[in-house]
């Protein structure tokens, strides 16, 4: 009689703790995005760099890691970064460039927090999504998807612009 309650709690405690875990480290590699994206150099983020700041946030999930968080399509880890321009007469978030598994929309509207509203200012964005998959299944009959997003100013310069400049030199940051 004991032995089934204890290995209810048993799988339970794995199950629960393989999913906290992981959603730690769903919210690490969401601010790790952001951070990387916006120390960018002036002259702006290449595809090249895109996909270094995916690889590594990707060696943050290890041992967790059932694949890699790439800027395309790819399960069960999703992640996407974006730059937002505040405009300066509404204050709303908009889209400037955005790269990864579910790029937004140019111009689109995203809902910042009002703390963060600062007119003509910009915004990195990164987004990530983890389809957690219980290992056993035991107590977690199906999966979740854990989730995080964060947003970091630029560092090096007002915006950070992608593509990057061919030349090297600054491009003026663009007001979409």
């Amino acid at each position: 009689m004991v032995v089934p309650l204890m290995l209810v709690l048993f799988f339970g405690t794995v199950e629960l703790g393989s999913a906290v875990a992981i959603s730690r480290k769903v919210t690490l590699m969401a601010h790790t995005l952001s951070d990387l994206t916006s120390q960018s150099p002036p002259a702006g983020v290449s595809d090249t760099d895109i996909n270094n700041y995916f690889t590594a946030a990707n060696s943050i999930m290890w041992p967790y890691n059932p694949g890699s968080l790439t800027p395309y399509p790819n399960a069960p880890m999703q992640g996407t970064i974006s730059e937002l321009y505040i405009d300066p007469n509404t204050l709303a978030a908009r889209v400037q460039w955005s790269k990864g598994s579910a790029p937004r929309a140019p111009r689109s509207s995203v809902v910042i927090p009002a703390a963060l509203a600062v007119g003509g200012t910009y915004l990195i964005y990164s987004e990530v999504s983890y389809a957690y998959a219980p290992p056993v299944g035991y107590v977690l009959k199906t999966g979740i998807t854990l989730s995080d997003f964060a947003y970091t100013r630029p560092r090096q310069s007002a915006c950070v612009t992608y593509p990057a400049s061919a030349s090297g030199n600054s491009t003026p940051c663009p007001q979409l």
